[in-house]
């Protein structure tokens, strides 16, 4: 049972995978739910209706920063009615990405800003894109209340690691779940740290089995499994060792079989344990 936290079922075919075909994968696998992430207007709508569709699909809505130049007033609202419609779990994903730059910074900065005040006041997860902005995005969500105390309250407290009294000092503050997830986290493992200190969740994506790929691993390495989920970023990102080709959900396995043998836990543990806290994070079940 896998939890594919982070797909974009509609960019399928930029790839050269075909949608029905992929649809027939994922029901043919051991994935039994998969995020739905819009990154526009478009795609978000088509999250909405793939979500109603399908029984194993849920919607994330929002504007990715690369697109954050399309966002006026008009298309927050239609973000806001769209958030409203079943299965619609988070808004997402938003945020800065200072690689590419396809929107101007400015404009990028402002709506992320919106999309987290919109988020606030549905009482709603967020999941966020972060690429070469690292400390401004979380400094962004720091201002905006991502973390704050009201919003941790409106959430129910998510499990601390089963370890030993010691290890459990180091992390009790991160029982208080603030619903932010840094979808395909690639920070540093103090960083990774920190956004749990402070009620956020992280997600582990294929570049975790990518060989010379340490910096994740480490992070993997050092923060308990109980705030962390699994991902594919599908068509991107595809694991070892399907790299190179269009990535879809049941990749997925890949991906777990890589954070089991970091955590030294068994496969079947590793899709439990992320299923079960991808299910609280988005409210399912």
């Amino acid at each position: 049972m896998y939890f594919d936290s982070h797909a974009h079922l509609d960019y399928e075919d930029i790839k050269g995978a075909d949608f029905e075909e992929t649809v027939k994968a994922i029901e043919g696998s051991d994935v039994d739910y998969v995020m739905d992430i819009g990154v526009d207007l478009a795609t978000s709508q088509r999250a909405a209706e793939n979500a109603a569709k399908y029984p194993w699909c849920y919607a994330a809505i929002g504007y990715h920063p690369h697109e954050a130049n399309e966002m006026g007033d008009v298309e927050l609202e239609m973000i806001r009615a769209l958030a409203k419609k079943p299965k619609v779990m988070a808004i997402g994903e938003i945020g800065l990405d200072f690689h590419y730059e396809y929107s101007p910074k400015d404009i990028q900065r402002d709506v992320f800003r919106r999309q987290i005040d919109l988020a606030n006041q549905l009482k709603m997860p967020i999941v966020i894109h972060s690429r070469e902005a690292d400390q401004e995005v979380m400094d962004i969500l720091k201002e905006e209340g991502a973390f704050s105390e009201e919003r941790k309250s409106w959430f129910q407290k998510r499990p601390l690691p089963k370890e030993d009294a010691e290890k459990n000092r180091n992390w009790i503050n991160a029982a208080s779940d603030a619903r932010v997830l840094l979808h395909c986290f690639s920070g540093s493992r103090e960083m990774g740290e920190q956004y749990v200190k402070l009620g956020g969740t992280l997600s582990i994506a294929g570049p975790v089995t990518y060989k010379n790929n340490r910096k994740t691993t480490d992070v993997v390495t050092a923060v308990p499994m109980e705030f962390m989920l699994i991902e594919t970023d599908a068509p991107f990102l595809a694991p070892e060792p399907k790299r190179g080709k269009a990535n879809m959900s049941p990749y997925i396995e890949f991906t777990a079989m890589r954070v089991a043998a970091i955590k030294g836990r068994t496969l079947h543990e590793t899709a439990r344990i992320t299923t079960e806290n991808a299910k609280r994070f988005f409210g399912i079940g």
